[in-house]
């Protein structure tokens, strides 16, 4: 009997973290894309220029990575920049596990103009140009396994579609840790697209 309480007690603060989590999400501005093609297994995007605030390490997995880079990060967003000002989270963190980077991306509100320069001069402020990228979606936490598999899974589907594909495959990652449910990782890849 009272296993079944502690359970369902547990049970019910799960539910409600999700709760609080998913609607917090959901506020959360998202990077913006279009898609241009679609199949069942992945998609074509076209992602227009955004501006990153990125951090490089010499990581070579996805916990040495994402750890460090995310408290850098979440400094420079929370008021760690020559104005004090705090800057909202955005989704999703982009990391490239070859070149050892991550990256938050900027609110569509901000620009070179107006961004504050970070106080770590490790922090570094970016801008991306046009692209079109290849994207394959998957479920529950992320590990370095499903970042080579999935990343694995795209370059096969391109390479037997004849899409050709550069660069480095990267992580997306949508949702915060503490999301036990519902989450969202994607592998993306740029692409030649007409």
């Amino acid at each position: 009997m009272k296993m079944r309480k502690e359970f369902l007690i547990a049970a019910t603060a799960l539910l409600i973290i999700q709760s609080f989590t998913t609607m917090a999400f959901a506020e959360t501005e998202k990077q913006k894309y279009r898609v241009v093609h679609s199949e069942k297994e992945y998609e074509i995007r076209f992602y227009p220029s955004a501006l990153l605030a990125t951090v490089y390490s010499d990581a070579n997995t996805y916990r040495d990575l994402a750890y460090p880079g995310f408290r850098k990060l979440a400094g420079y967003i929370f008021g760690g920049n020559e104005s004090d000002t705090k800057i909202s989270m955005t989704s999703p963190v982009h990391m490239d596990m070859d070149s050892a980077s991550m990256s938050f991306v900027m609110p569509s509100s901000f620009s070179e103009e107006n961004l504050p320069m970070p106080d770590d001069p490790g922090v570094k402020i970016e801008r991306t140009d046009d692209v079109y990228v290849a994207a394959i979606r998957f479920g529950g936490y992320a590990s370095d396994k499903d970042i080579r598999k999935y990343s694995e899974k795209l370059k096969l589907l391109l390479d037997e579609r004849g899409i050709r594909w550069y660069g480095n495959f990267r992580y997306l990652g949508y949702n915060p840790p503490f999301q036990p449910f519902g989450r969202r990782n994607e592998i993306i890849v740029n692409v030649e697209w007409q």
